[in-house]
């Protein structure tokens, strides 16, 4: 069975990907959906993780906080979020079935958006593996450990050497030569080292060594993401992101660890090469 194109010709459709929970997959998704619209872009997104539900949850908070604080120099900007529960069925074909039919109800709905941006869990569930399918764009967000290194590939522990990609990596190579042989644009596979340290170490040249290698091998390109800075984690209860703070707290200057990461936000958003389908007046969030 080829793959569904249910997003229009310009539209990017960007999958955060993952079998391996905590590498930020939420924090990284809605980071950059609030970056997208504050550069003016009409965005969407889409919450396939129906049991933790983070993304969703950001959302909430977010849109409770913006309600509630009375001190904000303009309206906290939110996206359009869906989200969809796991289907229920007595055999695959059944729930792949219902799976694809929701996920092309929610892409109708988000249909003016410039950009959706798709979480999804750390497992491989039916509505994670068929909303892989619908990505034009795949961000997959590791962090900087040959433990999480382990979904793409096994790893010789004497060596460091590549053994053989594992089945996530497999599952979205194979995704993307569909892709081809559908007579789709190629998928653009972005992998992510989330919780970088700031400091060098062997560990840090190993994997960057591991990941450079593997990108060769198996067609991904390698993009900044986003340190370990306890300012992501922070702000989640408020559902915030860095580049909120301006306007939550316009008396107070940013601090350089607050730029530092507003600039790995910044520069994820580009090298994804999301692009609107209309004219927008970029919004400047003021340091």
């Amino acid at each position: 069975m080829g793959f569904a194109s249910a997003q229009g010709p310009r539209r990017k459709v960007v999958v955060i990907g993952n079998e391996k929970g905590g590498t930020g997959k939420s924090t990284t998704a809605l980071h950059l959906a609030v970056a997208a619209l504050y550069r003016g872009y009409r965005v969407g997104t889409l919450d396939l993780d129906s049991r933790q539900a983070t993304l969703s949850r950001y959302l909430t908070n977010r849109d409770r906080f913006g309600a509630t604080a009375h001190n904000l120099s303009q309206p906290l900007p939110l996206p359009h979020s869906l989200r969809i529960d796991e289907p229920e069925g007595a055999d695959i074909v059944t729930l792949e079935t219902a799976a694809r039919r929701a996920i092309e109800a929610a892409l109708a709905k988000l249909a003016a958006c410039d950009v959706v941006f798709v979480d999804t869990p750390g497992s491989p569930t039916i509505l994670s593996r068929i909303g892989h399918e619908y990505a034009n764009v795949l961000v997959t967000p590791v962090n900087d450990s040959l433990l999480d290194i382990d979904v793409l590939a096994e790893i010789d522990p004497i060596n460091r050497k590549i053994i053989a990609p594992c089945h996530y990596c497999q599952m979205a190579w194979e995704y993307g030569n569909q892709r081809i042989i559908d007579g789709l644009a190629p998928l653009d596979w972005v992998v992510i080292r989330n919780r970088l340290p700031h400091i060098h170490s062997r560990n840090r040249a190993d994997i960057d060594q591991i990941l450079t290698k593997l990108a060769n091998r198996i067609g991904f390109r390698l993009a900044p993401g986003l340190g370990e800075r306890v300012i992501f984690r922070e702000l989640f209860l408020n559902g915030l992101t860095v580049l909120d703070l301006p306007i939550v707290a316009a008396d107070r200057p940013l601090s350089t660890t607050q730029q530092s990461a507003g600039l790995e936000i910044a520069a994820l958003l580009e090298a994804l090469n999301v692009t609107p389908q209309h004219d927008v007046a970029l919004t400047t969030v003021a340091n």
